[in-house]
């Protein structure tokens, strides 16, 4: 069989979930500053694939947010690219003043080298990862690197090629043996090497809508950071992005919302979820309704029947919260 290690943060206590998730990617990619809207009870599941030089790992997680500094790059940096293909799920990607979105079956291209920061979106994400040395990839560094912030479809193409062949990877390593391994990396090393060529040769045009949805995503993550704050309106959130609020109102009316819904949904959501966590039984429903953003108890009741169709003591009392 092939040299394949699992992390299932569930397997952990609750307390020691998210630390161990930072630190497993620490070793997968290079060490990144992490952040969790969900840190306090992470849900992740990684798999390690060793074929050599060449590392895949398929993993499932909650939101999250990746950070990786200059100041990180400088002191450690294995000088490896890294690839997602995003199974399930939505993210946004920035390297300074380049941002990208990425959606289900959108490949991500990185490097271990450069700066970046990475949010993905509040449902939980499927990827599979793969890391390889940028001394394996057949083309000049610069070349090569001027692939970061790509996106690169899985549905057509050379990008489909090496999806197709790492999605049957990890479907089953049972049929391979130790030996297969650097023959297998050097499989994945030069189909990538092929997607890297094919998409330097296409013209590259980020599309408006693109610049848009990223934006939107970024703003999204700055929400779910600040429902705490009683303070938190759309004109802070403008202010914050640097944009009009008339520019911000367009963007979620593209997503069929506002951002005022999208506030009182988000602390709504996060207010229920405590409400049903048996570990928070003593914490009066009037707290939990002010810590996210309630501070009017008739207030919240009213906006939590209208959201779930039920009040929120009666919530509690139902066979979730036992």
């Amino acid at each position: 069989m092939l040299d394949e290690s699992v992390l299932r943060t569930l397997d952990l206590p609750a307390a020691d979930r998210f630390e161990a998730w930072t630190e497993r990617l620490g070793r997968t990619h290079a060490p990144m500053d992490l952040a969790s809207d969900r840190a306090a009870d992470y849900r992740g599941t990684q798999r390690v694939i060793s074929l050599g030089d060449v590392t895949v790992w398929p993993a499932t997680f909650d939101q999250l947010v990746f950070r990786r500094t200059q100041k990180l790059v400088r002191c450690s940096d294995p000088e490896v690219f890294h690839l997602s293909l995003l199974r399930r799920g939505e993210g946004a990607a920035s390297w300074g003043r380049e941002q990208l979105a990425y959606r289900s079956d959108d490949i991500h291209a990185n490097s271990s080298s450069r700066s970046y920061e990475i949010h993905t979106g509040s449902e939980p994400v499927s990827m599979i990862g793969v890391e390889i040395p940028r001394a394996l990839v057949a083309l000049p560094g610069d070349r090569a690197d001027r692939i970061i912030g790509s996106r690169i479809s899985s549905r057509e193409g050379i990008g489909a090629l090496l999806a197709q062949f790492l999605v049957q990877l990890v479907s089953d390593t049972a049929p391979y043996g130790p030996s297969d391994a650097p023959r297998l990396g050097a499989v994945v090393a030069d189909l990538i090497t092929a997607v890297f060529a094919h998409a330097l040769d296409a013209e590259r045009r980020v599309p408006p809508e693109t610049h848009a949805r990223t934006l939107t995503l970024r703003i999204k993550a700055f929400i779910r950071r600040h429902l705490a704050d009683h303070e938190l309106t759309p004109a802070q959130v403008a202010a914050a992005h640097h944009i009009s609020r008339s520019y911000l109102y367009r963007l979620f009316q593209a997503e069929g919302t506002t951002v005022a819904a999208y506030i009182r949904d988000q602390r709504l959501a996060n207010a229920r979820r405590e409400l049903t966590d048996p570990a928070l039984r003593a914490l009066p429903i009037h707290a939990v309704a002010a810590r996210w953003g309630f501070p009017r108890a008739a207030e919240f009741t009213r906006a939590f029947r209208t959201a779930y169709g039920v009040p929120p003591s009666e919530l509690r009392r139902g066979p979730s919260a036992k």
